[in-house]
């Protein structure tokens, strides 16, 4: 999922508001089972191009049983759940 200010921006959010990071990205995955958390941010991290896209990224990689928990004790993972744009569905 990708949401942040840009997003916000092109969703017709106001100019008066606090704008947050530019970009959050959420990676939700059953393959992140067993990977540590700061090896699984530091290699997805690595994949964003800040030059091409004009910024950093905060990203976050859960698997399914944390982004639950996340989705209740994290306000801006849960705004770029509700907000955000998805953008790919993991295969069934």
């Amino acid at each position: 999922m990708l949401g942040g200010a840009r997003v916000a921006d092109l969703r017709g959010a106001g100019l008066q508001r606090e704008r947050g990071p530019e970009y959050v990205v959420v990676l939700v995955s059953s393959g992140f089972d067993g990977v540590p958390w700061l090896e699984r941010v530091h290699q997805a991290g690595s994949l964003w191009d800040a030059l091409e896209m004009g910024e950093r990224a905060e990203v976050h990689c859960y698997t399914p049983a944390e982004m639950e928990r996340k989705l209740v004790q994290l306000p801006r993972v849960r705004r770029v759940a509700d907000r955000g744009l998805e953008l790919a569905l993991e295969p069934a």
